[in-house]
């Protein structure tokens, strides 16, 4: 399978802050890149360099084979931008945003309207599309947004935290259509902090933190690379969650965390599920739950950053959105 995007050493420094320190990406065509970080980590700073709208000061990077430097224009016919917040007018209609960007691409007046109405009706929005934009919902600017950014058939697809501020169903919508875009053959670039949504979107994932890469792979492979996993213990009597709490940490050297009446902690050796049994008998503990289970998403970015992915290191370097994309629509 051929890459539709590959980036080798990408560094970009705002005065003295260095946003990407050689930043090496590559997307295979037609599958869903997730680029998973903390606010600050350089997402976006990378997404603006691959849309043309940043030049690197070192490193280099091509798009559907074309260089993001020496051949912009052609970069921009192939890709669509979606930033962290709805870059829609909310004066003007459903239709008539995607009539004006269709206009902007130099589509007939005809092929804007087949073009918009097409969008509208695939995105749920066709019984909308007469109402302002502002009378939207958050889910339903988000869907617009996401449409604008297809007007003009793009085959790559930048999508800069899209879920950000949505309400758990409007997420779930929005994953549901980024499955449909790359079951039709769309490649995508996602760059998000929610570790569920790179879980539940990316084929391959990269985890960037402070400008760095610091890990790559399926998000099994991220998961079994740490070598760790979870025994997580539940006793019938909450009385008992003392005892556990100490066999737990005698066995596995760690802390235990308690949530939800669960004891869990980190563990490699997979013999310490029969000695928790023994243990726990021994000290007449009934246990209701006992699992050694595959280490989360977000337990693999502790263990490679030594902080949660939501832990915000400061936002990353200021942009417009409305100024990123309208560049590019």
């Amino acid at each position: 399978m051929t890459h539709a995007i590959l980036a080798e050493g990408l560094v970009k420094r705002f005065g003295d802050t260095v946003a990407l320190d050689g930043v090496d990406l590559a997307v295979r065509s037609g599958t869903v890149l997730g680029m998973l970080g903390p606010n600050g980590a350089g997402k976006t700073t990378a997404v603006r360099i691959l849309a043309t709208l940043l030049a690197p000061d070192a490193g280099h990077a091509s798009v559907g084979g074309y260089d993001v430097v020496r051949d912009a224009h052609q970069v921009r016919q192939l890709i669509g931008l979606t930033g962290q917040y709805a870059a829609v007018d909310e004066a003007l209609t459903g239709t008539e945003n995607l009539q004006l960007i269709a206009k902007l691409l130099g589509m007939s007046r005809r092929d804007s309207k087949q073009r918009a109405a097409e969008l509208l009706e695939r995105f749920g929005l066709a019984d909308a599309a007469s109402r302002a934009a502002k009378t939207y919902s958050g889910g339903m600017r988000r869907r617009l947004d996401l449409a604008a950014s297809l007007v003009g058939r793009p085959t790559m697809l930048y999508l800069d935290e899209p879920t950000t501020g949505l309400d758990p169903r409007s997420r779930q919508d929005l994953w549901e259509l980024v499955r449909t875009l790359v079951a039709d053959g769309a490649t995508v670039l996602l760059t998000t902090q929610y570790l569920d949504e790179a879980d539940a979107l990316a084929d391959e994932i990269t985890v960037i933190d402070e400008g760095k890469v610091i890990a790559t792979g399926t998000p099994d492979e991220l998961k079994t690379k740490t070598g760790a996993r979870t025994l997580a213990v539940r006793p019938a009597d909450d009385e008992d969650l003392p005892t556990v709490v100490r066999v737990v940490e005698q066995l596995t050297g760690t802390a235990p965390k308690v949530e939800g009446h669960v004891v869990t902690a980190p563990v490699t050796d997979p013999a310490v599920l029969p000695a928790a049994v023994r243990r726990l008998d021994d000290a007449g503990v009934v246990i209701t739950e006992l699992a050694l289970r595959n280490s989360s998403l977000n337990e693999v970015f502790l263990s490679l950053t030594g902080h949660p992915a939501d832990s915000a290191t400061g936002d990353d370097v200021p942009d417009s959105a409305h100024e990123t994309e309208g560049a590019l629509r």
